[in-house]
């Protein structure tokens, strides 16, 4: 334990040099911010050195502002964001969206007499074949993927987004000579995005949807415990959505989505890299200050109800065991953020974090264990999770007494001097290594402008870490993790190793 508590810190030391450089107030010298009339924040930091630059678009939305029958769109359109634009993907735009109105009045119409009660089977075959006519005609205007080839073209890498609970982000990397090129793409594509190909790419969801949950028992799991978890809150609703949604929603119910929560309110964008913060601040004028202005969608109604009682998840399926449990806790922006985070990372945190030295070094009975906060996002009231996969011949029960039993030592003991210092020491550790790429820098400013209002909290946040006390662990351990506070979900293997049939309902 030494040796790697020695470790830690000589990889801390090394990185000095950087860290003079990564500071707030090196930080506060390079930073410029702006809010657009519109309501967009922009913020800039300057990087001399690689004539490149990476940015970030935070939209501060995700499946939390999805309901019951659009459930998935979020996520599925950040895929139609890569579609193009008017300009942008397509031969003719006025023949396109001409053959685009017709799909949609196509899809109405077969999308309503198939959901009928006596709906006429015949009658849903032909508007099934009329809808999809139309798509096929819509589809000869389409020039595939030309988003895309343009940044490739131009020099661009890293091009991607993804979405999760509580937002959703784009980002890639171009010359600093393309500056321009990039204001005008990015704007393009939420000024004016248009829904090409849109039930094609609902099937690829779809198929993500079959791979990464359907066809795996722990994404079923995941999927059923996060359910049980929040009974009420929209945190119990899966980002990729319901199985049933995804076969229904519209490219209207999309546009809607778009002109909702695509606001230049809800945005922040971040640019990092060789470039001047004069130069971006007017092209970000120029080109995303032609995004329209309108108010920002009203906060979240629903809040989960207090938990009272212990929920338990079972699938019991011929697969790999494994167990979790998850325990409610505050949002992100609670003072005692940073406690859970420091808990998080002796349980956590490498080879010498409490959970792995237990279930994985000295019982043998887990290949992985780890725990973490956060799930499945942090702008509402969330979860603690802690989870484990048992090695050969070993039991979820067996990881869940073992779990406990580490948890319970947070509740009763005070953790030592060296392991709260170890902690602090790879805080600030893991900041300077997030701050040291272009990409990494501009999503840690963009993340932590949207969600904290101030880019400066990234820093302060490693600060709060900082004081965190023994005493704040135990307080926190124990109004936390208690019985009636905690949700289970459990992969009971049907099939116990060496082929032995297992035993029970």
């Amino acid at each position: 334990m030494r040796v790697n508590a020695l470790n830690v810190v000589a990889c801390t030391l090394t990185m000095a040099g950087a860290a003079a450089g990564q500071d707030l107030a090196a930080f506060e010298k390079r930073v410029t911010t702006k809010v657009l009339d519109n309501g967009l924040t922009l913020v800039v930091c300057e990087r001399p050195g690689a004539p490149v630059f990476s940015f970030f678009t935070h939209v501060d939305v995700g499946a939390d502002r999805e309901r019951p029958g659009i459930t998935g769109l979020a996520h599925m359109f950040e895929h139609m964001a890569f579609k193009g634009t008017e300009r942008i993907g397509t031969t003719d735009y006025a023949g396109e969206k001409a053959a685009l109105e017709k799909v949609e009045a196509a899809y109405e119409a077969y999308d309503t007499e198939r959901r009928r009660a006596r709906r006429d089977d015949a009658k849903v075959r032909e508007l099934e074949k009329a809808w999809k006519d139309a798509i096929a005609t819509a589809d000869t205007y389409v020039v595939q993927n030309e988003f895309g080839e343009i940044i490739d073209r131009e020099g661009g890498v890293g091009l991607n987004a993804f979405t999760s609970a509580d937002e959703t982000g784009y980002f890639f990397s171009l010359p600093s000579n393309r500056l321009e090129l990039w204001a005008y793409l990015e704007s393009e594509r939420f000024l004016k995005p248009v829904m090409r190909e849109f039930y094609k790419e609902r099937d690829v969801v779809m198929e993500e949807r079959r791979m990464r949950t359907d066809s795996s028992p722990i994404g079923r799991l995941i999927e059923q415990f996060q359910a049980a978890a929040f009974t009420a809150h929209t945190y119990g609703q899966p980002v990729v959505g319901w199985a049933s949604d995804l076969a229904s929603f519209s490219a209207t119910d999309a546009l809607a989505f778009h002109e909702r929560y695509y606001i230049p309110a809800n945005m922040v964008v971040a640019v990092v890299g060789d470039v001047e913060a004069g130069e971006v601040m007017a092209l970000v004028e120029k080109y995303f200050g032609r995004l329209p202005s309108r108010p920002r969608p009203s906060p979240v109604r629903t809040l989960e109800p207090p938990q009272t009682s212990e929920r338990t998840v079972v699938l019991r399926e011929t697969a790999q065991p494994f167990y979790a449990e998850g325990y409610k806790k505050p949002e992100g922006t609670h003072p005692d953020d940073a406690v859970y985070d420091v808990i998080s990372d002796l349980l956590s945190s490498g080879r010498t974090s409490r959970l792995y030295r237990s279930l994985v070094r000295d019982k043998k009975i887990a290949a992985q264990a780890a725990g973490f906060p956060g799930f499945p996002g942090e702008k509402y009231q969330n979860l603690f999770v802690a989870f484990a996969v048992p090695t050969p011949g070993h039991t979820p029960e067996e990881l869940r007494d073992a779990i406990r039993a580490e948890i319970e030592r947070l509740r009763s003991e005070d953790v030592s001097d060296e392991e709260l210092k170890m902690v602090k020491t790879r805080a600030k550790a893991a900041l300077i290594r997030r701050l040291d790429s272009n990409e990494g820098l501009a999503g840690q400013l963009a993340t932590a402008q949207a969600r904290r209002g101030d880019w400066r909290d990234m820093f302060r946040h490693v600060e709060r870490i900082d004081a965190v006390t023994k005493t704040d662990i135990r307080r926190v351990a124990a109004a936390t993790f208690v019985p009636g506070n905690r949700t289970v979900g459990i992969v009971e293997s049907t099939q116990m190793a060496g082929g032995a049939q297992k035993g029970g309902n």
